[in-house]
């Protein structure tokens, strides 16, 4: 207890005397003194009692570092920081770097303690025969304090705190001091302080300096640039070399004439010194900060979004954002640069940063989530041509543009579940075009939905009367698919959307079920679609997007971090089905015939909205999987038939033709180097789905069969003209499917009428009836609307 009380007063007597020296000298030495009135009616007893208050130690301020985010394969995307700084050991700082700074900063640092009163003093005399400052009066030690206490500050109010100049501050920092001298060796604070220091123009420590206005590691710095660096530190902005080279030289100068006079550099060490040129501009490395001066800067922000909802980093939105930019993470992520350079050429061929119309796709791996690739015709900033749109993303994520209308592209999941059913893919539907739904109910996961008024969809491509799923598929038959999904109801296809990632992009509710979901009606982001039908690709297994795939805090140790996140979302033989029919589409009788490349199976759906205000072509392999849009992007939207892409005029806006070419040329680039791959076959099972025994109705009269039939829960056609047959004229000949092979329920079964010859060889009929409706027995609920059209671009019904 004594020893503690005579240490206690031995800190004491040393700030009296410090407080002495400032009080006699009647001015400012070199910013320590404190103001006579602070000391009125303060004896050595009750200053005593004061310090006692103060804290006995030092929390020591952790080094802001700045983060870096990698690619996958180690290339910079960005570097996060609000300090842009490299910490470094003492010994990694060249010895000359060490003598400058102490030279003019302290050059008694090895002699004293926290306070070098004699110092002081000469700093004090030579400052003002001087008319200036040329020395400083604080010790090195003071100084790192001092700094330290800035750093720890989180407000503005902090910051004014630990700059205020006042008599407490100023002895709380001097008492500071004595604990860190107590606490760590003479080199443990210069390293600390080198570390710590500002050194002007963005660049925060030694090392970081060396490597900004030199482009060397602060091993390396020689005596001018020791020099330069030394100076800095008093005025960080007023001597940066990059603002003003005189001011930096006169400063640098001083620093080398006072380490001549000190005997730590030779006459003929000082006057090369002093000859040699401030910095060349040449070398001097930009700060480049932020997602926006790396290569990648819309990936970058959705990157970040992200890393700023790890739970790790903070607890707050704010803590997290500030430890992500102070905490010196090294992050990787999923982005490949190779076919992230394939998605960007393909856009850039297909497309130009000033057209009306905006063009972007997203590239994911199948089975794992990782997002490879994200590009767009329009760059990132402010200028003509630019944007701070990231026009792959929904808008939940930093800068998110939050998608289009997918279009048809949404036929896919209605696919699904129609296999899910036990649909098979042979399942015939008549398909006029138009078609009349007006007074058709709907199933949704929460009623019946009775379409009021009129409503009349209709085709944009001619196919057969009565087209299978595959050929329905092939052409995009909207008569087709709005009748499947009646037949599958809306809720299961809206269930196998939503746990494939789809939901809408502006403001992440489910979509919608109403009739025309089916044809594309919410809104939807590349990022979404394209890993949706990853999930396609990868028989069933859903990932969510995976961008960042490790995290390693500033000692290299691992920071935890979401990886891979995949489950099992469809039955594998329900995906092969899928993947059977969107094959077909890229085979030549398909809307994406033209875009097939390469011996490896591809898959792939157009999508274009009403009045082609956006056009879509989503696409996979087994490998990879993408999703390109050509949309337009400023509002009131507009048709892009006139509107340019690459230069010209677009004329006839088509999934296959606009949007197409884009997906094409950017995966046959991105898959070079993979091996050629397969599909699953689907099963029989699939192929066939779950089939009925149909009723034997052959040599019955064909309106009795019909109704046999649809009491049997199948739909029921009744071609026109006759066949030959060995059953009696004008009663049934045969059924399509055939009695042997059965039907899925619901399924359309078409009668043959027989016109009584022994022949076996069928005619061909001439004209299908269309198919009669089973009886409606469902009674809507009240308050039932209307079906959704393609908004936000128009609010009729649609034929998107």
């Amino acid at each position: 207890m004594r020893s503690r009380e005579k240490g206690d007063r031995g800190v004491v007597q040393s700030v009296v005397m410090f407080l002495g020296v400032s009080v006699l000298s009647g001015a400012l030495a070199a910013g320590l003194a404190i103001p006579f009135a602070g000391l009125a009616g303060f004896t050595t007893e009750k200053t005593s009692e004061t310090l006692q208050d103060l804290p006995q130690q030092f929390d020591e301020v952790p080094v802001k570092q700045k983060s870096q985010i990698f690619a996958a394969d180690g290339t910079l995307i960005a570097t996060l920081a609000e300090q842009n700084r490299v910490p470094v050991k003492l010994a990694a700082v060249a010895p000359i770097m060490q003598k400058a700074i102490v030279a003019i900063e302290d050059d008694r640092f090895y002699e004293h303690g926290a306070l070098d009163l004699k110092g002081t003093l000469r700093a004090l005399l030579q400052n003002k025969s001087s008319g200036g400052i040329q020395q400083g009066g604080s010790s090195i030690t003071q100084q790192y304090v001092k700094v330290s206490l800035v750093e720890k500050a989180k407000t503005p109010e902090e910051v004014a705190d630990a700059t205020a100049d006042t008599y407490q501050r100023k002895v709380a920092e001097l008492r500071y001091a004595i604990a860190v001298e107590k606490e760590y060796s003479k080199n443990e604070i210069l390293e600390k302080y080198l570390n710590l220091a500002n050194f002007g123009d963005g660049a925060w420590g030694i090392q970081s300096a060396a490597q900004h206005y030199f482009s060397v590691n602060a091993s390396q710095l020689t005596l001018p640039q020791a020099a330069l660096l030394a100076g800095l530190v008093k005025n960080p902005t007023g001597y940066d070399p990059t603002n003003n080279m005189k001011r930096a030289k006169d400063r640098r100068d001083v620093v080398i004439k006072r380490m001549l006079e000190l005997k730590v550099i030779s006459v003929s060490q000082a006057n090369s010194a002093l000859k040699a040129p401030v910095i060349n501009p040449n070398k001097v490395r930009p700060n480049k900060l932020g997602c926006a001066n790396g290569p990648y800067p819309f990936y970058c922000e959705y990157v970040v979004s992200e890393l700023e909802k790890n739970p790790a980093f903070g607890k707050t939105p704010v803590e997290r954002a500030n430890f992500l930019k102070t905490a010196g993470l090294t992050i990787r992520t999923s982005l490949d640069p190779k076919i992230q350079k394939a998605a960007q050429n393909s856009i850039n061929s297909h497309s130009n940063p000033t057209d009306q119309a905006i063009a972007a796709i997203t590239i994911v791996e199948p089975g794992t989530g990782l997002v490879k690739a994200m590009a767009q015709s329009r760059e990132y900033g402010n200028k003509r041509g630019q944007t701070s749109y990231n026009y792959n993303v929904p808008k939940s994520y930093a800068g998110g543009y939050g998608g289009f209308q997918n279009g048809s592209t949404m036929k896919a999941f209605t696919i699904a579940a129609a296999i899910q059913k036990g649909i098979p893919l042979n399942y015939k539907i008549n398909s006029p075009s138009p078609i009349s739904l007006g007074g058709k109910t709907f199933s949704t996961c929460s009623g019946p939905y009775k379409i009021l008024g009129k409503y009349d969809p209709q085709n944009s491509t001619k196919n057969v009367p009565d087209p299978t799923m595959i050929q329905a598929a092939q052409k995009s038959t909207n008569t087709y698919f709005l009748q499947l999904s009646q037949r599958t109801g809306l809720c299961p296809i809206a269930k196998i959307a939503g746990a494939l990632g789809m939901y809408q992009a502006q403001s992440g509710e489910p979509l919608e079920q109403v009739p025309s979901m089916t044809l594309g009606i919410d809104l939807i982001s590349p990022l979404q679609l394209s890993n949706a039908y990853a999930a396609f690709a990868a028989r069933g297994m859903y990932c969510t997007p995976w961008l960042v795939t490790s995290i390693k805090n500033a000692a290299g140790k691992s920071i935890q971090a979401p990886g891979a996140d995949c489950k099992q979302v469809l039955d594998p033989a329900v995906a092969d089905g899928v993947n059977a029919v969107l094959h077909q589409v890229m085979e030549p009788n398909g809307t994406g015939g033209k875009l097939k490349f390469g011996k490896s199976d591809l898959a792939g759906k157009t999508g274009t909205i009403n009045e082609a205000k956006a056009v879509w072509y989503a696409g996979y392999s087994s490998k990879l999987a993408a999703a390109a849009t050509v949309a337009d992007a400023s509002p009131p939207y507009k048709e892009l038939q006139g509107q340019t892409l690459n230069g010209h005029g677009i004329n006839d806006p088509t999934g296959s033709g606009t949007a197409g070419p884009i997906w094409e040329t950017a995966m046959q680039a991105a898959l070079q180097g993979y091996p050629t791959t397969h599909f699953v076959a689907p099963s029989d099972k699939t192929q066939r789905g779950d089939v009925k025994n149909l009723p034997f109705v052959n040599g019955m009269n064909p309106d009795d069969a019909a109704n046999k039939l649809r009491q049997a829960g199948f739909d029921v056609a009744i071609a026109s003209g006759t066949v030959n047959s060995e059953e009696n004229a004008g009663t049934v000949a045969y059924t399509d499917p055939r009695q042997r092979d059965g039907a899925a329920e619901g399924s359309l079964v078409t009668i043959y009428v027989s016109n009584g010859s022994k022949t076996n060889q069928p005619n061909q009929p001439t004209k299908t009836n269309a198919p009669k409706p089973p009886p409606n027995t469902t009674k809507p609920p009240g308050g039932t609307k209307p079906p959704r059209g393609c908004p936000p671009w128009n609010p009729k019904y649609p034929n998107c």
